[in-house]
């Protein structure tokens, strides 16, 4: 899992198929007396085995957890969340006035709870809970966002320095703890225009109140375990956060997930336009650059920039009465992700399993945190670590830090920066600067020579290397494993729903045929025939007042309906599709027909097509329906009232050179001059 599993390669450490020789806790619990269930995000799944055809060992519950309940990717919509029960896609915000994911998730798991204690009241349980919030698209209802309004008009370098001022008052963070100042690539909120700090401010009153709604959920888990009478003997571990905050609103924030995902920043004017939409479902929105520099006080940088804490260093909480005996008290040992599972397994008075199913184990790399439970001021025992997303890297080293920043900024989609000796390393003694405050590369260069070295080590015994910053490429469907692999036409029936983009058949930048065969009912029919994608960008194919229509979203900024001005007959019907793209690179617009029975019946133009993905939160490819949010007007979600005998896709091959290049490549220059 060297990175996201949309961006996986073929090389060891970044394949992102879990092995058989690292059992999972929960697996290793299980065997050993314990219920176990995970509620939330899942995005540790072969993205190509996201699919109804699995397999499913690598799905949450063929990884040791006998309930699951959840979304299977990197974020999903909170209004109408692309969810699955065990391995079986649900719905449950469909006819369901005020839903929200992260409720949806805590009552399950509250029940979850109370039926394993009423059934085995002494069998203890593994419960991993983890909400979509506050990831993007940040989604909560009006009242939690309008608590916060006005408390962020200060701007985001203001709030750092209150959050810092707050911080050494608590004593979270050491006395003389320096703030570190703005990095040149962010504006200052007093150069940011005034024009558009109302949206700024706006985004961010979302986001709290976003948290705040997902605290209050986990409050409720919290208190349900408090009042079945185990909460003492309880571990409960609170990580906040997996990284530092995320920089990949933009600069000026976003309206849609689908613009930064496909390299095409928004227009701060269209936000400003939008800002009523924000936390509703007609968006997916998310806060500025700025905000993201703001929130990781006093630290350097954010989320993607591993080598410098702002991107990785979280606050962590645990709870167990019976175990922990200096309640409220700090600890400022170093340690890391990794060391939450040894932890887990030694308070639990369970060894490290040498084998598990047969399979022999790798040593677990992290090492247990529990000592700190007792020891307020004991030396850390994680000594070393290394640390690398996508080129910017780090090594942790005995109280001191290397940290080269590679150049790559995280809210810029595509980029490819050189490595090599050009690249400038830091050197920074934490155990005396907490916030990465002084850079002593040059009063020390033997120190940081050997922390190099070290990184070097690490990185070749954990399959660091070989270091790539590109994302944009990696994420082509043709540069991962495919069950599709080689085949240009597929068929498609009723019950395939809820199939995700890079399990079906790639209709971007290219030709391509869809031909439906259909009986439409006296009276006429209509509804979703089929659909992939949702309301920030996608493509339907449905009938709309008896008529044919081919509607294309693109960005969830403009869109294109192609209609047939006469309604389908009755009766066995061919209804065709044919989209002639234009060809010279990635992105570009085509000439959409439809047919009826053989016949042309209506065509037009789709000026722009999405280059890359439709979408990363969760919408799919559906027939017969559009579940989550509608494509369009047209994909209303009505599933089609008609008899759908089959849904064929088949790609044509006549890319021209310059798109054939560029999908090679992954350049996406040619896409961005088409928009």
């Amino acid at each position: 899992m060297g990175a996201l599993t949309e961006i996986a390669t073929g090389l060891p450490g970044y394949d992102s198929a879990i092995p058989k020789s690292v059992a999972t806790t929960a697996e290793v619990l299980r065997q050993r007396g314990y219920n176990t269930a995970w509620f939330g995000k899942g995005h540790c799944t072969p993205m190509w085995e996201v699919s109804a055809a699995g397999p499913f060992d690598r799905w949450p519950t063929g990884l040791g957890f006998e309930r699951f309940y959840g979304f299977l990717g990197g974020e999903t919509s909170q209004w109408e969340p692309a969810l699955y029960d065990q391995t079986t896609p649900v719905a449950p915000y469909r006819g369901r006035e005020g839903y929200h994911l992260s409720e949806d998730l805590a009552d399950p798991c509250i029940g979850w709870i109370r039926n394993q204690k009423t059934g085995a009241p002494d069998k203890p349980f593994y419960l991993y809970f983890a909400p979509g919030a506050g990831h993007n698209p940040h989604h909560v209802a009006r009242e939690w966002i309008d608590r916060f309004k006005g408390q962020f008009d200060q701007g985001w370098d203001a709030l750092r320095e209150e959050t810092w001022r707050r911080q050494l008052a608590l004593g979270v963070i050491p006395p003389g703890t320096k703030l570190t100042p703005r990095p040149e690539q962010i504006p200052s909120w007093e150069g940011y225009p005034d024009r558009y700090k109302p949206v700024a401010s706006r985004l961010m009153e979302v986001y709290a109140g976003f948290l705040a709604h997902a605290d209050a959920q986990i409050g409720r888990v919290v208190e349900a375990i408090q009042d079945l009478g185990v909460w003492d003997n309880t571990l409960f571990v609170y990580i906040v956060g997996d990284n530092g905050a995320s920089a990949e609103g933009n600069p000026h924030g976003a309206w849609s997930s689908p613009s930064y995902q496909n390299g095409v920043p928004e227009d701060p004017e269209w936000l400003l336009e939008h800002m009523e939409d924000f936390g509703s479902a007609r968006c997916e929105n998310h806060y500025n650059v700025g905000w993201a520099w703001g929130l990781d006080s006093p630290f350097q940088w954010m989320k993607q920039v591993a080598s410098h804490l702002g991107g990785t260093r979280n606050g962590l909480v645990v709870s167990w009465p019976r175990g922990i005996q200096d309640a409220g008290g700090l600890r400022s040992q170093f340690h890391h992700l990794i060391d939450i599972a040894p932890t887990v397994l030694e308070a639990a008075g369970i060894p490290q399993p040498g084998e598990v199913n047969g399979v022999p184990q790798k040593p677990i790399e992290g090492v247990s945190m529990l000592y700190t439970f007792s020891q307020k001021d004991a030396p850390s025992t994680h000594v070393t670590q290394y640390f690398e997303i996508l080129g910017n890297r780090a090594l942790y080293h005995d109280g001191w830090m290397a940290s080269c920043f590679h150049g790559r900024l995280p809210w810029v989609r595509i980029q490819s920066l050189p490595f090599g000796p050009q690249e400038r390393w830091e050197l920074y003694d934490i155990a005396h600067d907490f916030s990465q405050g002084e850079d002593l590369s040059a009063r020390h260069p033997e120190k940081l020579a050997q922390l190099q070295a070290l990184f070097d080590q690490e990185a070749r015994k954990y399959n660091v290397y070989p270091l790539n910053d590109e994302t944009m490429q990696r994420a082509l469907p043709e540069n991962r494993p495919n069950l599709l692999e080689g085949r240009t036409t597929v068929t498609y029936y009723r019950d395939n729903v809820r199939m995700p983009e890079l399990a079906t058949v790639n209709v971007k930048n290219t030709s391509f045929d869809l031909t439906a065969e259909l009986r439409i009912p006296e009276g006429g029919a209509e509804g979703v025939i089929v659909s992939q994608g949702g309301n920030m960008a996608g493509w339907s194919l449905s009938v709309h007042d008896g008529k044919p229509v081919y509607f294309y979203n693109w960005m969830g900024h403009e869109s294109y309906a192609v209609e047939c001005a006469e309604a389908l007959p009755p009766g066995d019907v061919t209804l065709k599709l044919t989209f002639d793209y234009d060809g010279g690179g990635l992105g570009r617009g085509g000439t959409a027909r439809l047919w009826v029975n053989g016949h042309i019946a209506g065509q037009g133009r789709i000026e722009k097509t999405i280059p890359f993905l439709f979408s990363v939160s969760g919408e799919t490819f559906d027939v017969g329906d559009d579940t989550g949010a509608a494509v369009g007007p047209y994909a209303h979600g009505v599933p089609f009232t008609g008899t759908i005998q089959k849904v064929q896709i088949a790609l044509r091959s006549e890319h021209d050179a310059g798109t054939k290049q560029a999908m090679h490549e992954g350049h996406v220059d040619a896409a961005l001059k088409s928009q």
